[in-house]
C-alpha cells in the first residue's frame, strides 16, 4: 500500500521507473529505451557537475543525472506540470520521494529561465522540448545561455538531406496527431544556432542521419520515414 507520506501517482506516466523498493512504473516511454538514451545523453562522468533539466516532466533524466554523480540537479517544467499538457507533477514528486532524491524543482516555463536568477549550469538538458515550441530559435537561445559548457538537445529532426541549415514546420496534427508539434530542424540548423550561441564543438547521435542504424527509442516516428529523432551535443 502506498504511504500517505508519498504524493499520489498520476493516472498516466510518460517516463518509466524501477524504484529501489521494487516498485515499477511502466510509462509511455519504456525503461529500457530510457536507459539506452541516458547512456547517450551522459557520455562522461558527472561528478562535481551541476545539471539543469528543462522540460523534465516525470524527471527520469534528472534522477539519472543525480544517480550518475552530479553535484546538483535542478528540474524545471511548466507545460507538463501545470500548463496545457495532459501531464502533471505528481509523477515527478512520487519518483522524487521513492528515490529519496535531492533534486530541486521549479515550475518554470522554458522561456523564463534567467541566468541572473538561476545562475549557469555545467550541463543543460533540453530533451523532447524544441519541437513543441513556436519559437525554437529563442527557446534554444534561452537554454544555451544557461549552459556554462555543455548543452544536450533531443529532438525530432527533418530535412536531413538539405545542404543548408533548415527547419520544417508541421501542419496541424501531422506529427503524431499532436497539435503541439511545430518544428523539426536539420542537424545543420542545430549546429548553426548553437554556433551563434557560443558553442564550438558538436556531436550528433546517431552520427549519420540516414535510414540505417536507428535504435528502438529513436523509432517512435518510424511510419514517417522523413522524420528522425536525434541527440545533439554542443560544448563551448
Amino acid at each position: 500500500m502506498q504511504s500517505d507520506l508519498l504524493p499520489p501517482q498520476p493516472d498516466q506516466w510518460f517516463h518509466s521507473f524501477a524504484f529501489p523498493d521494487g516498485e515499477r512504473v511502466n510509462g509511455i516511454k519504456p525503461l529500457e529505451s530510457l536507459q539506452e538514451e541516458a547512456d547517450l545523453i551522459f557520455p562522461a562522468p558527472l561528478a562535481g557537475k551541476s545539471v539543469l533539466d528543462i522540460g523534465a516532466w516525470d524527471g527520469f533524466f534528472s534522477f539519472q543525472a543525480e544517480r550518475r554523480g552530479a553535484a546538483s540537479v535542478l528540474s524545471t517544467d511548466h507545460f507538463c506540470w501545470s500548463g496545457e499538457g495532459w501531464g502533471n507533477k505528481q509523477g515527478f514528486d512520487h519518483a522524487h520521494a521513492r528515490f529519496g532524491s535531492k533534486v530541486r524543482s521549479l515550475d518554470l516555463d522554458v522561456a523564463d529561465h534567467r541566468v541572473e536568477e538561476l545562475g549557469q549550469f555545467d550541463m543543460v538538458l533540453l530533451l523532447g522540448v524544441l519541437y513543441h515550441v513556436t519559437d525554437p530559435y529563442r527557446t534554444l537561445e534561452a537554454a544555451a545561455a544557461m549552459s556554462r559548457d555543455h548543452l544536450v538537445i533531443e529532438t525530432v529532426t527533418s530535412l536531413r538531406h538539405e545542404p543548408v541549415p533548415a527547419m520544417r514546420l508541421f501542419t496541424e496534427l501531422e506529427l503524431d496527431r499532436d497539435s503541439t508539434n511545430y518544428w523539426a530542424p536539420n542537424i545543420l540548423a542545430l549546429r548553426e544556432m548553437c554556433r551563434r550561441f557560443g558553442f564550438t564543438r558538436f556531436q550528433v547521435v546517431p552520427e549519420a542521419l540516414d535510414n540505417q542504424g536507428w535504435r528502438k527509442w529513436a523509432m517512435h516516428f518510424r511510419k514517417k520515414d522523413r522524420y528522425r529523432r536525434a541527440i545533439f551535443h554542443a560544448w563551448r
